[in-house]
């Protein structure tokens, strides 16, 4: 018999909030049906509006809250409700360190099949606000002005953002002076329905001692007045020591391009992870909040348990964040990245902090893998740090044909974590203790590393 579901499109009904969703949204049921709430809070009774009706959930607009959650706060941003930049502002700090851990210990539990498997308290952020180093804004046009600012939650509307509480100041300041530069210029910015006019982003990277790049992602070869551009921006941010133009011609999404141009002052600019120094290009990738991506892989370290005679493999190694972190401890370290790019700038960083047992190594690593296996190469630890999507069947497949003693997961997303614990478990490999990181505070994400050792027999 099909069950009949007891809402409505278009009617209001009072809602018990009971849990918050991956998305950081408020988790309802309604005479058993679930309901998505967004800006609702845990324990909470409330009256929604539904907006959405699906067969197995709906979504509603929060209309007004009957009971209030002790956990509720005020926002600091003045453009939060409207900007889907942030997600958890309207929740207390401690309450989102603890929603973190719990959305931790259900993933694990529902998609890993492991209830048992011990889950840390999330590790805080000494300083919540102002953390982000790079900031990527659209540019658009709103009522005759140019707007710059996050997309609106579920939407390509831009926030115009002056003052963003997430990123460092530095990014804040090149944002606004780009604002004005463009209308000053009368440069035209890009529109995505049409594929007309000039600028489609902004980014701005914040790096040691305060040292600011900015980016003008064009839709087109050239940018318009570039050299005055240049004059007004260095005019306006003083402390800018990098000025690029990425171009940007394809018809979709991917906000950066392949082709980057230099218009004034260095290509890179310099951050710091511990003793670690980086030479960040505009394309490099570098954890967002560098305090704390301090904090996510000293925790890697030590789960790697490395003495100083192991031979480590870091299978997604980006520009070699973690893979020198490791080296300082290890005997040997791979590091394992398809992006040529991004090796080319893990081995400029190497030769940087003077590290020479860290070999860097462009492909894929289900291909590279197996021809350091065949080389003679065993190592006693993997280390990886996928995209959210987690790893391939065949990527897991190959790490443990490798029969390393550990195997170090660094994970963006507890689902697709989940679902690769489960996977490894079923290759000898028993996963012993999950650590998440608050690397994203206010937002609905978090990091986790995880350790998994090697099961004897299998």
């Amino acid at each position: 018999m099909k069950k009949t579901i007891p809402v409505v499109k278009g009617k209001t009904y009072e809602i018990e909030i009971h849990g918050l969703g991956s998305s950081g949204e408020g988790v309802g049921k309604f005479e058993g049906f679930t309901v998505f709430v967004p800006y609702a809070l845990p324990g909470e009774l409330v009256e929604a509006q539904i907006e959405e009706v699906k067969k197995t959930y709906a979504r509603g607009r929060l209309l007004k809250i009957l009971r209030k959650s002790a956990d509720r706060v005020e926002p600091k941003c003045k453009v939060y409700h409207a900007c889907g930049g942030c997600q958890l502002q309207h929740l207390s700090y401690e309450a989102q360190l603890k929603a973190k851990h719990q959305q931790v210990v259900d993933a694990v539990s529902r998609i890993g099949k492991r209830p048992d498997l011990f889950v840390g308290e999330t590790l805080p952020a000494e300083h919540p606000w102002n953390y982000r180093n790079k900031m990527q804004f659209p540019i658009g046009r709103s009522k005759g002005r140019t707007v710059i600012g996050c997309f609106a939650q579920g939407s390509h509307d831009i926030i115009d953002t002056h003052e963003c509480h997430i990123q460092k100041q530095g990014n804040d300041a090149i944002v606004n002076a780009v604002r004005e530069i463009v209308d000053q210029l009368h440069i035209s910015v890009y529109d995505e329905d049409r594929h007309t006019g000039v600028l489609r982003h902004v980014m701005g990277r914040v790096g040691k001692n305060g040292e600011l790049m900015a980016v003008l992602v064009t839709a087109t070869k050239e940018l318009p007045k570039a050299r005055e551009f240049v004059r007004l921006l260095r005019e306006k941010v003083p402390k800018l020591t990098s000025i690029q133009q990425n171009i940007q011609t394809y018809h979709n999404n991917v906000i950066l391009g392949r082709e980057t141009k230099l218009l004034w002052g260095k290509p890179t600019i310099l951050d710091s992870l511990g003793r670690l120094d980086f030479h960040i290009s505009a394309r490099s990738f570098f954890q967002v909040n560098s305090e704390q991506a301090e904090v996510l892989y000293n925790k890697a370290l030590e789960f790697a348990e490395l003495s100083g005679h192991e031979i480590v493999i870091d299978a997604y190694c980006g520009t070699g964040t973690i893979t020198l972190f490791l080296a300082r401890k290890a005997r040997r370290v791979y590091g394992i990245e398809i992006v040529k790019p991004a090796i080319l700038d893990a081995r400029q960083n190497a030769r940087d902090n003077h590290i020479k047992n860290a070999e860097f190594i462009v492909g894929d690593a289900t291909v590279v893998m197996p021809k350091l296996y065949k080389q003679g190469i065993r190592p006693d630890v993997v280390v990886v740090d996928p995209p959210r999507a987690g790893c391939t069947p065949v990527v897991l497949e190959t790490f443990a044909q490798m029969e390393p003693k550990r195997i170090v997961y660094v994970s963006c997303n507890p689902a697709s974590l989940a679902r690769d614990i489960a996977i490894l478990d079923g290759l000898g490999y028993r996963a012993e203790k999950v650590q998440p990181v608050d690397m994203f505070p206010f937002s609905s994400h978090v990091e986790t590393v995880v350790l998994m050792s090697r099961v004897e027999g299998k």
